[in-house]
This record gives C-alpha cells, structure tokens and sequence, in this order.
C-alpha cells in the first residue's frame, strides 16, 4: 500500500488484528537525523474513521525527547521469527539498526522489514499517563504481511495458541465456602471493578464539564460518525444510557458534535474538530487507566477475564426492547 492510496476501514482492521499481545518495535529520527527505536508492548487502536493508533513510552527513557520532538513515528507488529530482533531493541545501548536494511517512511523515519503489519504515523497528540507518555498517531500508511505475530507472555517469547480452561483446584474437606457479600457476589464485584476503574476517566470527564452519557456516545462517533440518534440510542442502551435528542443537543451546544436534521431520531450527529480532540485525549486516559489495572495480572490471566465477560455478556443479553428493534418503524 502506498502512503497516497486512502485507507480502507476494512483493511485497517485486519491490519490491527495482526496484533496478537503488544510485541512491537516502534521508530522515529531526530532531528540531529540519528535512526531511534525501541521494542513497546502498549500498542492499541483508537480510531477506524479516521484511522489512529496510541502507544506508551516510560518518561524516564532516553529516547523520549526525539519521539517528543519528531513529527512521525513508525509502529511494527513484529513476526513470530523476529524474536531477536526484538531483544535487540530493548536493549539499552545497542547498536539497533546495524546490518539492517532500512526502507524509509513518512519524515524519513526507518521502517523495518520481515514484521507481520507495519504503521506509519503522524504524531496527533500526546497525554501524560502516570510515567508514562501516550502517544496518539494518525496512521498514514500501513502494511499487512499475514505473518505469523510474535508473542510474549509471563516474560516469555511464545507462539499464539489458544489456551485451554484450566479445572479449578479441589477445594479441602475443611474449607468454608467465602459467602460474603462484598467477596463472592458477582453483581457487586463487577459494579466495583467498573466504579473504581472508571474514577480517572470520571474526574477528566468533569473538567471538559462532560457527563458520563455525553462521553459514550462521543465514543461511538470517535469510532465513525454520521450515525442517527435512533442508531446511537441502539448502540448505548446496553451501557444503561438512553441517547435523546435533547442529550446530542447539549454536545452540539459544547462545540463537541453537529447536528443534522429537525427534532427526530433520523437526525444524523457527526464529530466536530473539537470532540475528535476530545476523544482522543480520553481515550488516552482510558488506556492509560486499563493499563495501570493490569499491572499486576499476567497475559493469560488478562485474556481469560475478558473471554469470562464476554461470555456472561453472550449469556445476559437480554436482547434489545422491541422500541429500539432495528426492524420497528422510527
């Protein structure tokens, strides 16, 4: 693909499901033209509509102030026979980019070859997360190679392969079952764990002077806009949020989103400058939030809590009511 052809929604989706578990080495050049790069594991999309990728880089890394300062950056999903090279770039002092062949992107940065999708990036933005430094790119071009992806899980190179449920331990003859209310009821669990995690967020929210309704649906339209009122309401009622047309009214009054058509659910909403801007910055926080609470949680235990909420997702939909049916009349 070449970095003048446009971006196809479809492809760029495929292209980011290369990404199996975050093992990514990502470049830029300084200004002095000296070849940066370092191996990442925060690599996530933002955006499809337009198209945008964020990843995180420690404040204390040497390498931060030519990321700072470079207009572009170039993110590489590495293959699963690229284990070396990825040690490589994450050592300090290394000499990277030696024996190398370089092809050269956007601002000149070095693209790497053999990976499994490669992302060349304008520097949208970046958001200060903790110790971190979120960078939030438009993606300029990008290549998909259908490689096998790279894998690092518990501090180990690995291959992806699904990994089979694993029997609970047998309990002893002794042990009382935890019926505490607080400890073992699931409802309450879940409702804390999404409180808490949603603290950050929450606090940044209030000083746009947002409301937790105004942020889901200027999250859908971040994902892609021109959407009805009737279709967001569909969209965000399993949040437990109802999108009125009085509620788009108040993101149009803030500047975040316009409004096309009379008082009626066929009304489209599309995204301002302002609340792409918007998006971005919270999305970053929300990254930045995910992140922190995964610290202490292994790859494979991340992974079997997202399949266990998917499933009781799949288990508890209720289906929607039939006013929001897609086939009843408007």
């Amino acid at each position: 693909m070449t970095t003048d052809a446009p971006i196809q929604t479809r492809q760029f989706r495929n292209a980011l499901g290369a990404f199996a578990t975050g093992v990514t080495i990502v470049t830029t050049r300084s200004r002095a033209g000296e070849d940066i790069g370092l191996t990442a594991n925060s690599f996530n999309s933002v955006s499809l509509e337009p198209p945008m990728v964020l990843w995180s880089l420690a404040k204390s890394s040497q390498s931060l102030p030519a990321f700072l300062e470079s207009g572009y950056f170039a993110v590489h999903v590495l293959a699963s026979s690229q284990e070396e090279l990825s040690l490589t770039f994450a050592t300090r002092g290394a000499d990277k980019f030696a024996g190398l062949v370089l092809e050269r992107g956007k601002g000149e940065i070095p693209l790497l070859g053999g990976c499994s999708a490669r992302f060349q990036c304008r520097t949208a933005f970046n958001y200060e997360g903790g110790d971190h430094v979120i960078f939030v790119g438009e993606v300029q071009a990008f290549d998909h190679f259908n490689r096998p992806p790279l894998v690092f899980h518990s501090g180990r190179y690995a291959v992806t392969v699904e990994r089979p449920a694993e029997p609970a331990p047998p309990a002893a003859d002794n042990a009382e079952p935890d019926s505490s209310f607080s400890q073992d009821f699931l409802i309450y669990l879940l409702g804390r764990a999404h409180f808490q995690l949603f603290l950050e967020l929450r606090r940044d929210l209030e000083r746009h002077g947002l409301s937790e309704a105004q942020w889901f649906v200027l999250s859908i339209l971040g994902i892609r806009d021109n959407r009805t009122v009737a279709e967001l309401d569909r969209l965000l009622w399993y949040s437990g949020n109802r999108v009125t047309y009085e509620l788009v009214a108040s993101l149009t009054a803030g500047g975040f989103a316009l409004l096309q058509g009379s008082y009626d659910p066929h009304a489209c909403v599309t995204l301002t400058e302002a609340g792409r801007r918007i998006v971005i910055q919270l999305v970053a926080v929300a990254k930045a939030t995910e992140s922190h609470a995964e610290r202490n949680l292994g790859f494979g235990e991340t992974q079997l809590l997202k399949s266990a909420l998917r499933s009781i997702i799949r288990e508890t939909d209720p289906g929607l009511p039939t006013l929001l049916s897609p086939t009843h009349p408007e």
